[in-house]
């Protein structure tokens, strides 16, 4: 496997949960020299990509918030489901969330979320925040939807935790278990991501292709079979309007 560019490994060292990095660190870590890392530091930091702190370390930079606020307004996909999942909320109930969540590499990261108006419980999702593709409604109904290959490759790639996780003895079992899922339309679990919160998800596609999924997430335990009936078919619905609404713009969309 190919190394990435210096300066974007410089950055992904930031996802390890360590927040302030100084320059030797990083050409510790690297494998730089002292007088490379830092060439490398002063070009992200002029870019507004790293910011100096007390005590000769650097932090991310105030040019992520930028790029992310052009990134909002440039995604069709949230511009198109913002008023849908508002709507989905009023359907259905203002104690709970609405998530819109789309892969990334080997996780789902959630994109946009909408609180509803009552008191609900938190959840673990928001703007920015990845999954494993296996685990919760939103993750399990946009994995359900990939192409045999691709569902095998999730699989090997995580087989133990897989089975430890979903109980499943084989790459057969947990294969009709994602593909029932697609035959229904939606996911429902319980406690998969955070204890006593259960999320429903159904997929958004364009172009015959499943691009990401939107859920009801915090739904209150206490609902009953009749209402959560109603819930399936609000959230399914939900997610076919935003399919028709992203399919018939011309804007390029990410996939």
């Amino acid at each position: 496997m190919s190394r990435p560019h210096p300066l974007l490994a410089i950055l992904q060292l930031y996802e390890q949960g360590r927040t302030v990095w100084t320059v030797e660190d990083i050409g510790a870590a690297l494998g730089i020299p002292t007088s490379t890392t830092y060439r490398h530091v002063r070009g992200l930091v002029q870019a507004g990509l790293l910011d100096p702190v007390t005590g000769a370390g650097y932090t991310l930079g105030p040019g992520f918030i930028r790029y992310d606020r052009l990134l909002r307004q440039d995604d069709l996909l949230i511009r198109v489901a913002e008023p849908v999942m508002k709507d989905l909320l009023a359907r259905t109930s203002q104690h709970a969330t609405v998530i819109l969540c789309r892969r990334f590499k080997d996780c789902v990261m959630c994109v946009h979320e909408v609180q509803g108006a009552e008191p609900h419980e938190a959840t673990s999702y928001e703007r920015g925040v990845a999954m494993p593709m296996f685990l919760g409604a939103t993750s399990k109904v946009i994995l359900a939807n990939l192409p045999d290959r691709t569902l095998k490759s999730a699989y090997l790639d995580n087989e133990e935790t897989i089975k430890k996780t979903l109980k499943v003895s084989d790459w057969k079992t947990f294969k009709e278990q994602f593909r029932a899922i697609k035959r229904a339309g939606y996911a429902l679990t319980d406690s998969e991501v955070a204890q006593g919160r259960i999320g429903l998800a159904a997929p958004i596609s364009r172009g015959g292709q499943v691009i990401a999924g939107i859920s009801l997430v915090s739904i209150p335990r206490k609902t009953g079979d009749v209402r959560m009936n109603e819930y399936i078919a609000s959230v399914k619905f939900a997610a076919a309007t935003i399919s028709q609404g992203i399919s018939t713009e011309r804007q390029v969309i990410s996939r």
